[in-house]
């Protein structure tokens, strides 16, 4: 928080502004804006000396000496995110209930941890859908939460094989699609026969002397850099 750090030192010791933008790591006139209260915003003033970053001696020998740059004594604490839900647009949140209902219908093995994981939501509310108690359950489906949003494919597919394997039943496996994959095989299939058939057809019929299919490049197709004459 360097702003509000310069806030401090402006406010707290005769430190000249390019002492203190230094430090902050800030330019002097952001540091004039602070001094001067124009600032974009009212800023709280951050003590570096209880922060650790800074010592009295420290302010003292850069009060005495304006040339002086100030050395920090311990380096700011990185800050960190805390563990918590996932956290959802707000324009997705009420989309959140539909998604649990899914899981619950289609993975009763997935646990309210997970869910809880994947949703970003509360144990509390995965309970009350679960139990048909939630106070909006009339309005409430079952809609994929992928298709929502709220979580990934992968993130769902290892959730549901990790609650299959503890709860010791084969690993779920998405079928939706074979009957569809195996008509497109079965297509593809098809095409290739046709064009060994169409082939064969052709060098047979070069054989016996059909001078018109020798520059095919396939059946039907002539190629246009021979001169083969067309029958």
């Amino acid at each position: 928080m360097p702003h509000a750090t310069a806030s401090w030192l402006v406010e707290n010791s005769s430190l000249t502004f390019e002492q203190i933008a230094e430090f902050c790591g800030l330019n002097i006139l952001e540091v004039q804006a602070i001094a001067d209260d124009t600032a974009a915003t009212k800023l709280t003033g951050r003590d570096p000396i209880r922060a650790g970053e800074l010592t009295h001696d420290e302010i003292q020998k850069g009060q005495k000496d304006p040339d002086y740059r100030l050395q920090m004594h311990k380096t700011p604490d990185p800050v960190r995110r805390t563990r918590g839900p996932r956290y959802t647009p707000v324009s997705k949140r009420q989309d959140k209930p539909d998604g649990i209902n899914w899981i619950i219908r289609n993975h009763p093995d997935v646990t309210d941890g997970q869910i809880s994981k994947l949703i970003g939501t509360t144990r509390t509310t995965i309970a009350a859908i679960r139990d048909r108690s939630h106070w909006n359950m009339a309005n409430i489906t079952a809609k994929d939460p992928v298709t929502l949003g709220l979580t990934t494919q992968r993130e769902l597919d290892a959730a549901v094989a990790k609650a299959a394997k503890a709860a010791g039943t084969p690993a779920y496996v998405d079928t939706t699609l074979d009957s569809d994959r195996a008509a497109l095989i079965d297509e593809l299939r098809a095409q290739r026969e046709q064009y060994a058939r169409d082939a064969e057809a052709a060098l047979e019929a070069a054989k016996a002397g059909d001078e018109s299919l020798l520059d095919e490049i396939v059946p039907g197709i002539r190629d246009p850099f021979k001169n083969t004459p067309t029958p």
